[in-house]
């Protein structure tokens, strides 16, 4: 966990258990008066009303978009399930919690539909083509390119370094729409959250590949 001024962030992993019990610790303990959450009203809906994706969502997601949205959902289902994890199971603890405390729940992502409308229109194909290649890869030779880890812990900083970098060198355009725009999305709510509530303790929970970029963004917004 990292923190800075009146912000504690929590980087987790969306499938682990020690996530959900890093924010319940957190909370029961502190009783932040906010709780930011790395979400939108739209997966907020999703994440309580276990709502799939249908046909329809092509219409403000476009194709690409909702391809990728659906083999990404599938992939965290499918990990989640090796350790008994339901995808976003700390988001929904920590809203719960929040909810039961009384206190105050900021959602500071970006509307999912404009991240992903964004990730079909900026995705190459030689990005999709060096995709499909690293899957037939893996396939081939199985040597991954990360040390393995236990998928119930969130991942050592070492690891989530280099799993952001691989996708930041071989992916510029995923890492760009992904990762760094979000980051931005999600520092600039912080900081609004820290500068108006100076006072207040703020318990901010995001993905592990965000925790580091965002410190950085806000602490730079201090110059």
């Amino acid at each position: 966990m990292l923190s800075y001024r009146n912000i504690y962030l929590l980087g987790t992993s969306h499938i682990a258990q020690e996530s959900i019990d890093k924010v319940k610790e957190f909370i029961e303990a502190k009783k932040p008066e906010i709780v930011a959450i790395e979400l939108d009203q739209k997966r907020v809906y999703a994440l309580f009303q276990e709502k799939k994706l249908s046909i329809k969502d092509i219409r403000y997601l476009g194709i690409k978009g909702f391809l990728m949205n659906l083999i990404g959902a599938y992939i965290e289902k499918k990990l989640g399930k090796l350790v008994g994890v339901t995808p976003g199971s700390e988001m929904k603890t920590a809203i719960k919690l929040a909810k039961k405390h009384k206190l105050a729940i900021a959602l500071i992502d970006q509307d999912i539909s404009i991240t992903l409308k964004k990730l079909s229109k900026s995705v190459t194909w030689r990005e999709k083509l060096r995709f499909v290649k690293e899957i037939i890869k893996g396939l081939i030779t199985r040597k991954p390119q990360i040390e393995p880890f236990d998928l119930r812990k969130i991942p050592p900083k070492e690891t989530i370094e280099k799993m952001v970098q691989i996708v930041k060198n071989s992916y510029p355009n995923v890492y760009n729409v992904l990762i760094e725009e979000r980051n931005h999305v999600m520092a600039k709510n912080l900081y609004s959250l820290m500068t108006n509530n100076p006072t207040k303790t703020i318990f901010a929970i995001v993905g592990a590949g965000h925790e580091e970029g965002i410190i950085k963004i806000i602490k730079g917004n201090q110059g």
